[in-house]
């Protein structure tokens, strides 16, 4: 029902080695400790070019990996609080998004997606606000 896009690595980065727990954007998953990584900035893409267009930092592993284990909500991340942030079609943020609790992400995605006009959703770290990764119709 929902495609996870693939992450593209832009700019410039920098090699660090787990402590445990960094969130993987390659593979959507928890980084084991003395994992080596890449930091680096990351612009997410969205439906068309935005006033809303955004930076920031995110990890993925520093080699190739095998990607996320399947295209669902990633099952590691299911109760982590996360902002569902809703995108329309010219890229600006809808008012579908919003914050849930981790408990039901499927749930809380599909009540954002009810909404016609969405056309995407960011799943962003509550803490931090750092993109997780973004799930399209």
């Amino acid at each position: 029902m929902y495609v996870i896009r693939p992450l593209t690595v832009r700019g410039d980065g920098v090699a660090v080695v787990a402590s445990g727990g960094e969130p993987l954007r390659c593979c959507l998953r928890d980084a084991s400790a003395g994992e080596e990584l890449v930091l680096f900035n990351y612009s997410p893409p969205l439906p068309a070019p935005s006033p809303y267009e955004e930076r920031g930092a995110v990890f993925a592993h520093a080699s190739s990996c095998a990607g996320p284990v399947s295209a669902g909500y990633p099952a590691e991340w299911v109760g982590r609080p996360q902002v569902l942030r809703a995108y329309d079609a010219r890229g600006w943020i809808h008012p579908a998004t919003r914050v849930h609790d981790g408990s039901d992400p499927e749930g809380a995605l599909a009540a954002v997606f009810a909404d016609p006009e969405v056309v995407e959703v960011h799943s962003r770290n509550v803490a931090y606000g750092c993109f997780m990764f973004a799930i399209t119709r």
